[in-house]
C-alpha cells in the first residue's frame, strides 16, 4: 500500500514537468500561495494531482484531497478506506469503475515511505525513490462529490497500488502503480487515446526495481504531525552482530 508520501517540489515546477496548466486562482486561490514542501504527506490533506482538464481535453494540476470518496456516497466517511485502489479491482469495484474510465489521475511524488517488520513489536521505517532522484507519477483516480445538504463540492483522489516488485518485497506485499513519462498519456486519456476500447489496465504493472533505491529513516517519520527534510536523512546502519561468536549475550 502506500499510505504516506513525500511532496517536496515546488508547484510550478511540478507543472513543467508534467506540461499542466495551474488551476485558475479563483478555483482554488490559495493553491499557488501556499506552496510549502510536504515531507509527511498524510491522508484527509489536499496535494497536487494532474488530470485532464474538462474545458480543454489539457493536462491540468489541481489540489484534491486524498481519500476517495465516490460520487454516489452519502457522506465522505468512505475517504478513510479509500487512500488505495487495487489495481486489479478496479474495473469491477463499484467504488472505482467510474472514475476508471472517465477520472484518472497523476500524482506527483518525490519518495514515498513503507516499513519492514523487523519482529513482532518493532518496525523500521524506509524511505523509497527513484534512483536518479526525479519526481515519480503514481496512478491515480479521482472524483467530484457534492454535499446534497450544503450544495459544497469536494474533490477527491486514489492512489492506485499493484504487486510489489523485488525492491518493495521485504517491506509489503503492494507498492504504488507507477508510470513512466511515455505513458502519461495514454493513462490520462488524452484525445489519441480516449476512444480506444480497452482501459490502461495494463500499465499497472510493478515499476522495474532497478531504477529505484531505498534507505532508512528515523522513527519520526511516524507522527504525521512531524514535517520537515530531516524525515528523508539516512540513519546510520548499525554493524550485524553475529551472536554465535558472543555466547554470553
Amino acid at each position: 500500500m502506500c499510505g504516506r508520501y513525500v511532496s517536496r517540489t515546488e508547484k510550478q515546477r511540478i507543472a513543467e514537468t508534467f506540461h499542466a496548466k495551474i488551476v485558475p486562482e479563483d478555483y482554488d486561490p490559495d493553491f499557488v500561495l501556499d506552496d510549502k514542501p510536504d515531507y509527511n504527506v498524510a491522508p484527509q490533506t489536499r496535494q497536487p494531482v494532474v488530470r485532464r482538464s474538462r474545458e480543454t481535453g489539457k493536462r491540468e494540476l489541481a489540489r484534491l484531497r486524498w481519500g476517495l470518496v465516490p460520487f454516489w456516497a452519502k457522506d465522505t466517511k468512505i475517504a478513510y478506506s479509500t487512500i488505495n485502489a487495487r489495481a486489479e479491482s478496479l474495473a469491477t469495484s463499484p467504488t472505482y469503475r467510474e472514475a476508471l474510465k472517465h477520472r484518472r489521475c497523476l500524482i506527483p511524488a518525490d519518495a514515498f515511505y513503507e516499513w519492514r517488520q523487523i519482529d513482532k513489536r518493532t518496525k523500521q521505517p524506509y524511505a523509497i525513490a527513484l534512483a536518479d532522484d526525479q519526481m515519480m507519477a503514481f496512478a491515480g483516480l479521482w472524483e467530484r462529490w457534492k454535499d446534497q445538504k450544503t450544495g459544497q463540492s469536494l474533490e477527491t483522489y486514489t492512489i492506485i497500488t499493484t504487486d510489489p516488485n523485488e525492491l518493495m518485497e521485504p517491506f509489503h506485499n503492494r507498492m504504488p502503480a507507477i508510470l513512466s513519462p511515455k505513458d502519461f498519456d495514454r493513462w490520462l486519456g488524452t484525445a489519441e487515446f480516449e476512444t480506444q476500447p480497452l482501459l490502461p489496465l495494463d500499465l499497472l504493472k510493478p515499476y522495474p526495481a532497478e531504477k529505484m533505491k531505498s534507505w532508512k529513516v528515523g522513527s519520526n517519520v511516524g507522527n504525521t504531525r512531524n514535517n520537515s527534510p530531516e524525515l528523508l536523512k539516512p540513519i546510520e546502519t548499525e554493524t550485524p552482530i553475529n551472536l554465535s561468536l558472543f555466547p554470553d549475550l
